[in-house]
C-alpha cells in the first residue's frame, strides 16, 4: 500500500470520527419533553423552574421534579430573557444547543463531495485510469519500451534477411549519423512494413527497439480513436510532442490500416473522426514543422487499403516488405525456436523446411511448439522427427479423427478415392512428388492424398496445371471405374470446386485458351468497400462468356479423360495402392513405391529410449505409456 492510498483512508477516518463526536452533543435536547413556550412561561411564574438554557432556536429549561422540557424560540427571544431575570431564574445562553452546526455542514456538503468524486471517478474509468487525470482524453496512449527482460535483438529474427538489412541501416543512422550526412545523405523519416499476418513484422519492430539505444514509442492503431470527436488528432499532436522531447527517437504504429484508410469514396457516409486522425498523422509526418530525429514505423497487412498520401516518399521513405520465408530462411527459422527444445538425433532441419513451404515464421513456431507437445503427451524425454512429422500433418489436414466410426463401405470408397489422386500423381507429365497418403479422418475430409514440391515454386506451367487438373479429377474417376456410374459418391465435391477455380483463371487470367487468347476477363480488381467496384461495367458479352465457359468444361473432361487413361492402364498399381491404404490406414511416398515394386511396408517397433540430452523437469510417478504408444510414436498397423 503506497503513500496515496493511507492518505485517502486516513482522511475517511478523521471525517467518520468527527461527524461521531459532532453528532454525540444533541443528547440533553433529544432526552427533553416537548412543551409549548406558554406552558415554560407559567413554570417560570410558578417558581417551578430551576435552570434554563437559551439557543438561537430553542429553550430548554429543567424544573423543581427534575423535568427537562424543550421549545422553539424565534432567534435569540430578548422577552424570555428578561422573564427569567425578572423571576431570577438562572440562565445560560448557548447558540449551539440543540443543533450542531458542524454535523450539519458535513451532512449538507457530502452530497456534493460524492457527486463530484463519482463524476471525476467515471472519467478516469472511460479513458482508462493509470493515474492519467479526469481531463486526459487527447493525451497520447504510446508507450515507452524499455526491455529489460527479453530484450529482443537481430540475432532473434530469421529468415527476413533482406528487411533486417533495411532497418540495421536506420538503426545504425541513429547510432552514428554522420556515417551517411557527410555524403549529403538525410535521415529517413519513415519505414513501413508491409507482409501476410505472422511474417514477423512486430518481432522487426521490437529487435530495432533492442538494437537502437534509443527512445522507442509503440502505439497501436486503434488507440488512436475511442469516444469522442477530435480525440485522435489530439492523440497524434501529443504523441509527437513527446517524441520531439525525446528526439533522436522510434515511434512504432502496429496495425496502422486502423487509422491509415484510404479517404476515397465517401459512399455510404464517410468516417470524418478516422480522416481527421489522418490528416494529423500527414501534417505531423511531413509539415511545416520538421521532425529532426523521429524515425516512424509502421506495420499493416492490408497496404491496398492504405491512403496514397501516406505511402508517398517523406512519409514512409521505405516500404519494406516482409514476406514468407524460403527454405533456406524456413530452415533458420526452425533452428531459432528450437534452442530451449530438447532435440533427438534424428531430427532433420532441412527435411522440415523442405516439407513445410508457404509456412510463415508465426506457422512454423507453431509447428514446434505442436511437435514439443506431442513428445511430451507421449512420455518422450526429447523431441524426435516423428512428433515433427506427426505435427506438420496435424497442422496441414488437420488432427486425426480416430473415434469417427466409419463402415467397411465407406473405408473402401475412401481408399480407392485417394489411391486414384495417388496413382494420377505419380504418372502424370509433371506433378510435386507424394509425400501422403491416408484413409484416416482428418480434419472435415475423410481420406487425403499431400504433395510437397522438392523446391519453392514461384511460377506454374500450363503443363503442371494441366496435370494437376487431372490429379483434381482422379477421385472421382476412380470411384467411377470401381464401382460404377450410378455409385459415384459426393465426396468429389471439394476437388471439382479446386478444378474448376483452376480452369477458370487458366481461361480468364492466365491465357491458356487459344480460342480466348491471352486476354484477361477477371473480375476481381478492386475492393467494394472502397468503392471501386460500383462504377465497374463488365465488358463480357454473352458470346464470350460462353466460350469462356467451353473452354472451362473443356480443361475439366481433359483432366479426367486423362485421369481415366492413367488409371486404365496401371490398374494393378492402382489396386495395389488400394489394398495398402486398407491395410496400413497411412501410407508415405516411400512406401507407396515399395508397394508398387511388390514389397510391403515395414512397421518395426521401437524401444521406448531416445538417445539424447535428459530433460530438466523431474518426473512426478509412475509414467504410464498411452495405448499404442510404440517408442517414436508411429501409429500401428490396423488391418482393416
Amino acid at each position: 500500500m503506497n503513500v496515496r492510498n493511507l492518505a485517502i483512508w486516513g482522511a475517511i477516518a478523521l471525517l467518520v470520527i468527527g461527524m461521531a463526536v459532532a453528532m454525540g452533543g444533541t443528547s440533553e435536547a433529544d432526552h427533553a419533553d416537548k412543551a409549548k413556550l406558554s406552558e415554560i412561561y407559567k413554570l417560570i411564574d410558578g417558581g417551578e423552574v430551576v435552570e434554563a438554557t437559551l439557543g438561537d432556536q430553542q429553550i430548554v429549561v429543567k424544573t423543581t421534579d427534575n423535568r427537562t422540557l424543550v421549545s422553539e424560540l424565534r432567534g435569540l427571544d430578548m422577552e424570555t430573557q428578561g422573564i427569567l431575570v425578572q423571576e431570577g431564574v438562572p440562565f445560560t445562553i448557548d447558540a449551539d444547543s440543540g443543533r450542531n452546526n458542524f454535523a450539519s455542514l458535513i451532512f449538507s456538503i457530502l452530497p456534493i463531495v460524492l457527486i463530484v468524486g463519482f463524476v471525476f471517478f467515471m472519467m478516469r474509468q472511460m479513458q482508462g485510469g493509470g493515474g492519467r487525470g479526469a481531463m486526459s482524453f487527447g493525451k497520447s496512449r504510446a508507450r515507452l519500451l524499455t526491455e529489460k527482460h527479453g530484450r529482443v535483438t537481430f540475432d532473434d529474427v530469421a529468415g527476413v534477411d533482406e528487411a533486417k538489412e533495411e532497418l540495421q541501416e536506420i538503426v545504425e543512422f541513429l547510432q552514428d549519423p554522420s556515417k551517411f550526412q557527410r555524403l549529403g545523405g538525410k535521415i529517413p523519416k519513415g519505414a513501413l512494413l508491409v507482409g501476410p499476418p505472422g511474417t514477423g513484422k512486430t518481432l522487426l519492430a521490437r529487435a530495432v527497439a533492442g538494437e537502437a539505444g534509443v527512445p522507442f514509442f509503440t502505439i497501436s492503431g486503434s488507440d488512436f480513436v475511442e469516444m469522442f470527436v477530435g480525440v485522435g488528432a489530439s492523440r497524434v499532436r501529443d504523441m509527437f510532442e513527446q517524441a520531439k522531447r525525446s528526439a533522436p527517437c522510434i515511434i512504432f504504429i502496429d496495425e496502422i490500416d486502423a487509422v491509415g484508410r484510404s479517404r476515397g469514396a465517401g459512399l455510404g457516409g464517410g468516417n470524418d473522426e478516422r480522416e481527421q486522425t489522418l490528416n494529423q498523422l500527414l501534417v505531423e509526418m511531413d509539415g511545416f514543422e520538421a521532425n529532426e530525429g523521429i524515425i516512424l514505423v509502421a506495420a499493416t497487412n492490408r497496404p491496398d487499403v492504405l491512403d496514397p498520401a501516406l505511402l508517398r516518399p517523406g512519409r514512409f521513405d521505405r516500404q519494406i516488405t516482409v514476406g514468407n520465408p524460403d527454405i533456406i530462411g524456413r530452415e533458420k527459422i526452425l533452428r531459432v525456436h528450437m534452442r530451449n527444445v530438447p532435440l533427438a538425433k534424428d531430427v532433420d532441419t532441412k527435411t522440415i523446411a523442405r516439407g513445410t513451404p508457404g509456412f510463415s515464421g508465426a506457422d512454423l513456431a507453431n509447428l514446434v511448439n505442436e511437435a514439443a507437445l506431442l513428445a511430451a503427451r507421449r512420455g518422450k524425454r526429447v523431441v524426435a522427427m516423428a512428433e515433427f512429422e506427426d505435427a506438420k500433418d496435424k497442422v496441414l489436414m488437420g488432427p486425426e479423427r480416430r473415434s469417427m466410426v466409419m463402415s467397411e463401405k465407406e473405408k473402401e470408397l475412401t481408399a480407392w478415392h485417394e489411391a486414384g489422386h495417388a496413382i494420377v500423381a505419380m504418372k502424370v507429365p509433371s506433378a510435386d512428388p507424394v509425400h501422403k497418403a491416408t484413409i484416416i479422418p482428418r480434419g472435415r475430409a475423410l481420406g487425403m492424398v499431400m504433395q510437397l514440391p522438392e523446391d519453392d515454386k514461384l511460377s506454374m506451367s500450363k503443363i503442371e496445371m494441366t496435370s494437376r487438373l487431372a490429379i483434381m479429377m482422379g477421385g472421382r474417376v476412380a470411384e467411377e471405374l470401381k464401382f460404377g456410374h450410378d455409385n459415384v459418391t459426393a465426396g468429389a465435391a471439394s476437388d471439382i470446386q479446386q478444378a474448376t477455380r483452376l480452369a477458370r483463371a487458366m481461361v480468364t487470367r492466365w491465357g491458356f485458351a487459344d480460342d480466348i487468347g491471352p486476354v484477361d476477363y477477371g473480375s476481381d480488381q478492386g475492393d467494394v468497400f472502397l468503392g471501386q467496384q460500383l462504377m465497374q461495367s463488365s465488358h463480357i458479352s454473352e458470346e464470350t462468356s460462353r466460350k469462356i465457359e467451353e473452354e472451362v468444361r473443356k480443361l475439366i473432361q481433359t483432366g479426367m479423360d486423362e485421369a481415366r487413361r492413367i488409371m486404365t492402364e496401371t490398374r494393378s498399381e492402382w489396386e495395389a495402392i488400394a489394398t495398402g491404404l486398407l491395410e496400413y490406414e497411412t501410407l508415405s511416398g516411400a512406401e507407396i513405391a515399395e508397394l508398387l515394386k511388390g514389397n510391403k511396408p515395414s512397421r518395426p517397433d521401437f524401444d521406448d529410449h531416445d538417445a539424447g540430452p535428459a530433460s530438466a523437469v523431474p518426473v512426478i510417478g509412475k509414467r504410464r505409456k498411452p495405448k499404442g504408444d510404440k517408442g517414436l510414436g508411429d501409429p500401428e498397423p490396423n488391418p482393416a
